[in-house]
């Protein structure tokens, strides 16, 4: 199985792929998506780019199964919404690419990874290396893109027996009041 992990960032968003043959994880790629280039008022040209450039590894890849980092709020509400943008049009691309989209949190991929939820950029770099016997450090950001598909091999086939095990129910707290389904 071959999995796209995904770091969205409104500026630098990562990607890493990896395939996984039962315990063997094998580097395939990773890299960044950088929107730099356009000014900083113009969003809906920075999605455009993310959602072009994930649409792009999806077709050059042809991974089977694509993760992203769900967003956590951050003090600046704006930065928050602004970042929730970057990862809709990323989720969007993958879907667009006829993906099945798995999430987990920044804690829960450091907890795969590493070992324990509070783990240092450096440190994330570190293992990622040492899991798939990178010659070196990859980017920060590729780094945690390569950590979202490692967490997606690890905890992905016990998350999907335990959905075949019983109901998933959807959480009420999440949603808009009668308003929104997902």
């Amino acid at each position: 199985m071959r999995i796209l992990g995904i770091d969205p960032g409104l500026q630098t968003t990562g990607f890493g792929l990896i395939d996984v043959d039962g315990h063997r994880l094998s580097y395939v790629a990773s890299g960044t998506i950088r929107t730099t280039a356009l000014a900083l008022g113009d969003l809906p040209g920075r999605l455009k780019v993310l959602f072009d450039g994930i649409s792009e590894v999806a077709a050059r890849y042809e991974p089977d199964v694509a993760t992203v980092e769900i967003v956590f709020v951050n003090v600046n509400p704006q930065s928050t919404l602004l970042l929730g943008q970057a990862r809709g049009a990323a989720i969007t691309a993958l879907v667009a690419s006829n993906l099945p989209v798995a999430e987990y949190t920044a804690l829960q991929m450091k907890k795969a990874v590493v070992g324990h939820g509070r783990a240092a950029k450096t440190q994330v770099q570190e293992m990622v290396r040492r899991l798939l016997q990178l010659p070196g450090l990859p980017g920060t950001d590729a780094a945690d893109a390569l950590g979202m598909a490692i967490t997606h091999a690890h905890a992905g086939s016990a998350m999907a027996r335990l959905g075949e095990a019983a109901t998933l129910q959807r959480r009420q707290h999440a949603m808009y009041k009668g308003g929104r389904s997902y």
